[in-house]
């Protein structure tokens, strides 16, 4: 195990052990325990109190953020050709379709989300194997099968984001990036957790929201009271 910096050991100290924090205090706090010289991402890890493996207990939605992402999202549109210039307006980064089918099966993934229309999946259902793996996979739970090619587009590059339990029972998400300001980091953070409480599965018994963390890349975990994030 490598040892810590003195940045590091500096930033771990400030981090009171066994400590819930309020999300605000935790929004404020993540920003000064980061020590990496890039922009780091800003996560949030949620464990929720239901069982993935049953379907009636499955958690999977969208939300969107209201600062954004801070990051650029590269987004194809595999549409009809009457749907290029709507796709092409709304700042997809690729449009198309054929040519572009052939390029994912050749083995190119470069792009962050996809979104299509549902008479082109019946084509797009083979690269299922390619796609799938790398959760690139267009979805109509997540907004990207639609017919409104335009308004998908927009809403991802303003910072909607898919999310999904895994099988251990914690979702996990980036929310923004370390360069936000405290108050959009809460923003974000709380708008993300809001949506999660508004999804919970009716045969979820018992404890709901087990354990809030929020860190950024290569930062510790702040762990966050529950209670606090509809405080003002």
């Amino acid at each position: 195990m490598s040892k810590l910096t003195k940045n590091q050991k500096l930033a771990l100290g400030k981090i009171e052990a066994g400590k819930a924090y309020t999300l605000k205090e935790a929004s404020a706090l993540v920003k000064e325990i980061t020590t990496t010289k890039f922009d780091a991402s800003v996560d949030v890890d949620v464990r929720l109190g239901v069982d993935p493996r049953k379907a009636n207990q499955m958690v999977r939605g969208v939300v969107s953020l209201p600062h954004g992402t801070g990051k650029q999202v590269r987004v194809l549109a595999l549409c009809t050709p009457d749907k290029v210039a709507e796709a092409t307006a709304a700042g997809a980064d690729y449009v198309g379709l054929e040519e572009y089918i052939d390029k994912i099966k050749g083995g190119w993934t470069d792009i962050d989300v996809i979104i299509t229309m549902p008479s082109v999946m019946g084509k797009i259902g083979a690269l299922g194997r390619i796609l799938g793996p790398r959760g690139l996979m267009p979805n109509p739970k997540s907004g990207t099968v639609t017919n409104e090619i335009g308004n998908a587009v927009k809403e991802v590059k303003q910072g909607k984001i898919d999310f999904k339990v895994d099988k251990s029972g914690i979702v996990h998400t980036s929310i923004g990036k370390i360069s936000f300001t405290p108050d959009q980091i809460r923003d974000n953070a709380k708008e993300f957790i809001s949506t999660l409480i508004k999804l919970r599965p009716t045969a979820a018994k018992g404890a709901y929201i087990k354990s809030i963390y929020l860190s950024s890349t290569m930062s510790a975990g702040i762990k966050i009271d529950p209670k606090s994030v509809d405080e003002n």
